[in-house]
């Protein structure tokens, strides 16, 4: 019986497209400049994004640091949102490896308001590393899946100019963003400095991250990633997937947010707390009034070969991807309900 695996979406497997493409991928050096699939990746990315030039990393959490890296110096101050995936998931490398120091925002609603922005940098003093950078996620993953408008993310980077900070986006999902709201996704990368865009998520390929941004900052950061252990040999094999992520994949993400409002509605008629929000792509989140037993419902769940993941002892994270369907998402509706109400009622 087929596993349901609602965890993230990082579990997609590469599609058949690609496992043959990366089977018969032209390859070279990428060190040395030499990897044709690879170029024709970056080159790809710069088309899309609008952005002088890009270039190919390992993961999204090496492409952000190397971007770090590249727009600061130690003792630099890097403005960030409390619920940001930069401070959650990477801020212990960012801090011990750059050497910048992190100052948080709120942006519990997925972007922190321009006086908040303004609020950060004011009040950095002597014991306070100057303000030189802010950092901004879209689409954002702890707020709840939230793709930020592009008018109020302009509102946002504006607020940053008029401070005089450089702009990093974390754009691991901004093709999600993009397909909300049926735009280019130079509304949000032209008004950026730099952006980091996974592959590997909602666009399934196996490996990798493109991060854009001017030539000179491109060059910065690729010595960066030289220096964290990034550079590679005949990545042209992973970067065969990552072209069809963005010639293809992209285009195919407003389906997986039908399919995620779809679950959303067939959860809360099953009387759930779900979280509704206009914003709202491929992420699924359930609310509890109190801490939970997390490995209990997981357990229950998986007995009846779902996976479901939390961010919290008090919030369920689900997330739909290329390889869920509505049958799946009517399944998954009958066993989560049940394996919630189950745990609920023995606590």
């Amino acid at each position: 019986m087929k596993v349901i695996d609602l965890r993230s979406d990082t579990v997609t497997k590469p599609t058949e497209e690609m496992r043959e493409a990366m089977a018969r991928a032209e390859v070279g050096n990428e060190a040395y400049g030499e990897d044709p699939t690879i170029l024709e990746l970056e080159k790809l990315a710069v088309e899309l994004t609008g952005m002088e030039a890009a270039l190919f990393v390992a993961s999204g959490k090496q492409g952000n640091l190397s971007s770090v890296l590249a727009h600061c110096r130690r003792d630099d101050g890097v403005c960030v949102g409390k619920e940001s995936h930069i401070y959650f998931h990477e801020g212990r490398g960012v801090v011990t490896l750059s050497g910048v120091q992190l100052l948080f925002t709120d942006d519990s609603k997925g972007i922190p308001a321009p006086e908040n922005i303004f609020h950060v940098t004011d009040k950095a003093n002597c014991r306070h590393a100057p303000p030189k950078l802010l950092c901004l996620e879209n689409t954002h993953n702890f707020a709840g899946g939230l793709a930020v408008p592009p008018d109020i993310f302009k509102r946002a980077v504006d607020a940053a100019r008029d401070v005089g900070l450089k702009v990093h986006l974390d754009g691991a999902r901004i093709f999600d963003a993009v397909a909300k709201w049926g735009i280019d996704v130079k509304n949000y990368t032209e008004i950026v400095d730099s952006v980091q865009i996974c592959l590997t998520k909602t666009l399934a390929a196996p490996l990798g991250s493109i991060v854009c941004g001017s030539k000179e900052f491109i060059k910065e950061a690729r010595s960066w990633r030289n220096r964290l252990g990034g550079s590679f040999r005949q990545a042209g094999i992973v970067g065969a997937a990552g072209l069809i992520s963005l010639n293809k994949m992209r285009l195919r993400l407003l389906e997986d947010h039908k399919r995620a409002e779809y679950f959303r509605n067939k959860l809360k008629e099953a009387g759930l707390d779900v979280q509704m929000h206009d914003w709202s792509t491929n992420m699924v989140f359930i609310n509890f009034d109190k801490e939970v037993n997390f490995d209990k419902m997981e357990k229950l769940c998986k007995s009846n070969n779902v996976l479901i993941g939390f961010t919290s002892l008090k919030r369920m994270r689900l997330v739909v991807h290329n390889d869920i369907d509505n049958n799946d998402l009517d399944f998954a509706s009958g066993i989560i309900p049940q394996a919630i109400y189950s745990v609920l009622k023995n606590s």
